[in-house]
């Protein structure tokens, strides 16, 4: 098992598909496409790549730490009680434990990430 993991950014393999949690979507249909590359420390941490289509959701991080790289396209993301900020491709972000607020896929998003909660 190598330690060095190269990140595909643009996976042959299929997907998970999902759909927005009923409870989080406050608008469109979103659909997302997840392409889990690495899972490590017992599942703790994950590595991958997901797409989004145009909606809008509550993000709830709960315990978990998310940083993401956008590849491509436009989101908007508002932390309750802050203001708005947007990314598009070449933006990172790091969205902490206990992170609550509104995503909002503006243009199909592509996204590298890794979790770790």
């Amino acid at each position: 098992m190598s330690l060095l993991k190269t990140v595909d950014t643009s996976p042959a393999f299929q997907p998970r598909e999902s759909g927005a949690l009923p409870e989080r979507l406050i608008s469109g249909n979103p659909a997302f496409k997840t392409w889990t590359q690495d899972v490590a420390k017992g599942d703790l941490v994950h590595t991958g790549v997901w797409e989004a289509t145009p909606g809008e959701t509550r993000s709830i991080k709960g315990d978990t730490f998310e940083f993401c790289h956008i590849l491509a396209g436009v989101i908007e993301i508002t932390p309750d009680g802050g203001k708005p900020e947007t990314y598009r491709a070449g933006d990172s972000f790091v969205m902490k434990p206990g992170f609550t607020g509104i995503w909002k896929t503006i243009e199909t998003v592509r996204k590298i990430y890794a979790t770790v909660g």
